[in-house]
């Protein structure tokens, strides 16, 4: 498929810690069927840490969803969480002072091009989708 071609997919993730490996998989996957295997290693980095967040700070399910559009890569996560995550701070700060939590978002706003949130209902449920991107370039 060329890569000037827009396209689509929407994982549906459970409340379970092992959708993470399961939504890097499926990204890493869908990234080499459309021959943007040079986004794989970021994508899946960016992948893990917002699907990760989801499944950690909320109760309910989640999904992952990535899009193609105009040399456009977005990776996004759904949560049932409408609360807005929380700002990233410095991620070398927090390498610095040895931090366990709190990298996740700092990390995707270090490694993408460009990052945002928004409130969102899915299914007749509230949440937020949070998501990232990265340019083809």
């Amino acid at each position: 498929m060329p890569e000037n071609e827009s396209w689509e997919y929407s994982l549906s993730i459970p409340n379970d810690p092992r959708a993470v490996t399961v939504s890097r998989r499926t990204l890493r996957l869908i990234l080499t069927v459309h021959g943007l295997i040079r986004l794989v290693d970021v994508a899946e980095l960016l992948a893990a840490e917002l699907v990760a967040n989801a499944v950690r700070h909320t109760k309910g399910p989640a999904a992952l969803r990535v899009r193609w559009a105009a040399g456009v890569l977005r990776i996004g996560a759904w949560d049932t969480d409408p609360a807005p995550p929380e700002p990233p701070g410095c991620f070398e700060r927090a390498v610095e002072l040895g931090l366990e939590e709190g990298r996740g978002l700092a990390l995707v706003r270090a490694c993408s091009d460009v990052w945002g949130w928004q409130p969102l209902a899915r299914e007749g449920n509230r949440g937020k989708y949070v998501w990232c991107e990265l340019g083809a370039a």
